[in-house]
C-alpha cells in the first residue's frame, strides 16, 4: 500500500509538512509513505494549459496515480486553504474524465497557531476534494496550537503523533479494499 502526502505549505519550518513527514513514521506496517514536495512548482491553472500538461503538472498527476491513498495537511490562511494547495487539487482534478483525484480515498488534517487546528480549512478541503472526484474518509485531525505541539526537533510531540498514527491507520483501512480490488 502506498499512501502520498501532501503538504498544503510551502514554509521551510512549516508545522504541517512536519505533521505530513509524520505519517511516514508512524504508517501501518507495510505501508509506504511519500512526500509530495513541488507544490511550489506547479503553474497557476489555467484550462488552455491542460492538454500541454507542464512536467510539474504530470509529476503531480502520476504520483497521486500510484498512490492508494492521499493524505492532505493544510494550514489556514484566511480561514480557508492556501492557494497553492488549490492550485494542485485543480490541476489534479482535471480532465474530469481521467482527473487523478477521482475515486480516490483521500483523508485531511491541518495544524495552525491558532485555538482551532485549521478546521475550517479542514471542512473546506474536505468539500473541495469531494467535489473535485475524490473518495473523502476519516474525520478531520486538528492540531491546535502547533508551535507548542512539537517536540524539540520541530516534529509533533508524541500526542500528536499518536493521534496521526490513528489517522494515518484509518486512512489505510478505509483506502485497503479498493487498493486490492485495483
Amino acid at each position: 500500500m502506498r499512501v502520498l502526502t501532501i503538504s498544503g505549505s510551502l514554509r521551510a519550518g512549516s508545522y504541517n509538512t512536519a505533521l505530513a513527514r509524520a505519517a511516514a513514521d508512524v504508517a501501518p506496517e507495510g505501508v509506504e509513505v511519500d512526500l509530495y514536495d513541488r507544490l511550489g512548482e506547479l503553474p497557476l491553472f489555467d484550462a488552455d494549459l491542460e492538454g500541454l500538461e507542464p512536467e510539474p503538472v504530470a509529476d503531480l498527476r502520476a504520483r497521486i496515480d500510484e498512490a492508494d491513498a492521499i493524505l492532505f495537511v493544510t494550514p489556514e490562511y484566511n480561514g480557508s486553504i492556501p492557494g497553492v494547495l488549490k492550485n494542485a487539487i485543480d490541476w489534479a482534478s482535471r480532465p474530469k474524465d481521467d482527473a487523478a483525484l477521482r475515486n480516490k480515498t483521500v483523508a485531511v488534517a491541518g495544524a495552525s497557531t491558532g485555538q482551532y487546528g485549521a478546521m475550517w480549512a479542514q471542512q473546506d478541503l474536505r468539500r473541495i476534494l469531494g467535489v473535485a472526484g475524490a473518495r473523502v474518509v476519516c474525520p478531520e485531525l486538528p492540531v491546535s496550537r502547533a508551535q507548542d505541539a512539537c517536540d524539540e526537533n520541530g516534529g509533533p510531540n508524541a500526542f500528536v503523533v499518536e493521534r496521526m498514527r490513528a489517522h494515518v491507520a484509518e486512512l489505510v483501512r478505509e483506502a485497503a479494499p479498493i487498493a486490492v480490488a485495483a
